[in-house]
C-alpha cells in the first residue's frame, strides 16, 4: 500500500498571508488525518515564509500519521528535527532562496556530507529520506549514504505525463527497480495531482509513500478537504 501524505505548507501560505490563524494549520492537520491521510509534511524554511519553526513543534504534538518533516539539513533544520523526532526527515537541497524544490541531490558530490546527516539523524531513531532525481549514477552513491529510503523528484514526470505516459515514467521505473535492488524504500513527490498519480502508483506498485501538497490544495478549493483527500486516496488504490 502507498500511504498519502499531505503536505500543508500552502494552508500556511494562506493564513500568513493575513497574520493571525486563520486557517488554524493543527487543525487542518489533524482534519486531513481525519478525512483520510495516512501522514503529514512539512517543509520549514529559513524565512518561515510559510510553515514556521512553531508550527513544527506545534504541530509534533498532536499528529498521530506519521509525521514528515522535509527541508535542507543546515544547524536549525537538525536541531529541529532532532527536537521533534518525526517518524520522517527528507533532506532536499534546496538553498533558503529557492520557491519549492527544484531538483534533487547530487549524491555523489555530497555523499560524505549526507553520510554524517544520515548518522546523526537515525541516531536520534528518525527514518531518513533523500530527495533524488531520476537518475541512475545517484541510487548507489545514496545508498552508501545509509539512508532508509529515497524521494524521486516527480516533476520531470508531472511535464512530461500530458504528453507522452509511458516516455515520462521511463526513467522512474528504471531507477525503481534499482533501489528494490538495493533495498531503498521508494517515496515520491512533487506536481502530482489526480491526472498523473494513477498511472505513476500502476507503473511503481511498490511505492512507499507519496508526498502532495500544491495540487491537492488546489483540488480542495473546488472539492473540499474530505472529498479531495478520498479522491487521491482512490487514485492510489486504482
Amino acid at each position: 500500500m502507498t500511504k498519502l501524505s499531505v503536505n500543508i505548507n500552502k494552508i500556511a501560505t494562506l493564513r500568513n498571508a493575513r497574520g493571525a490563524n486563520n486557517p488554524n494549520v493543527v487543525q487542518v492537520a489533524l482534519d486531513a488525518e481525519r478525512f483520510g491521510a495516512q501522514g503529514i509534511t512539512v517543509h520549514p524554511r529559513p524565512d518561515e515564509r510559510h510553515i514556521r519553526y512553531q508550527d513544527v513543534m506545534d504541530l509534533s504534538k498532536v499528529v498521530t500519521t506519521e509525521f514528515n518533516i522535509e527541508g535542507y539539513p543546515d544547524q536549525r533544520f537538525m536541531d529541529l528535527v532532532k527536537k521533534v523526532k518525526p517518524a520522517q526527515a527528507t533532506l532536499v537541497p534546496d538553498p533558503p532562496t529557492a520557491i519549492t524544490s527544484n531538483t534533487g541531490w547530487d549524491t555523489i558530490a555530497h555523499q560524505s556530507m549526507l553520510k554524517d546527516i544520515v548518522a546523526e539523524l537515525k541516531e536520534a531513531g528518525i527514518r531518513v529520506s533523500i530527495f533524488i532525481n531520476p537518475e541512475v549514477k545517484y541510487f548507489e552513491p545514496a545508498k552508501l549514504t545509509g539512508t532508509d529510503r529515497v524521494e524521486l523528484y516527480t516533476e520531470p514526470y508531472a511535464v512530461g505525463f500530458p504528453i507522452d505516459p509511458e516516455k515520462a515514467v521511463r526513467p522512474y521505473i528504471e531507477v525503481s527497480e534499482i533501489a528494490r535492488e538495493l533495498g531503498l524504500g521508494l517515496n515520491a513527490g512533487h506536481d502530482l495531482d489526480l491526472h498523473n498519480l494513477a498511472f505513476l502508483k500502476k507503473s511503481i506498485p511498490y511505492l512507499d509513500e507519496v508526498s502532495i501538497g500544491h495540487a491537492l490544495i488546489c483540488d480542495a478549493l473546488y472539492y473540499g478537504l474530505e472529498n479531495t483527500i478520498q479522491m487521491y486516496r482512490r487514485k492510489l488504490e486504482e
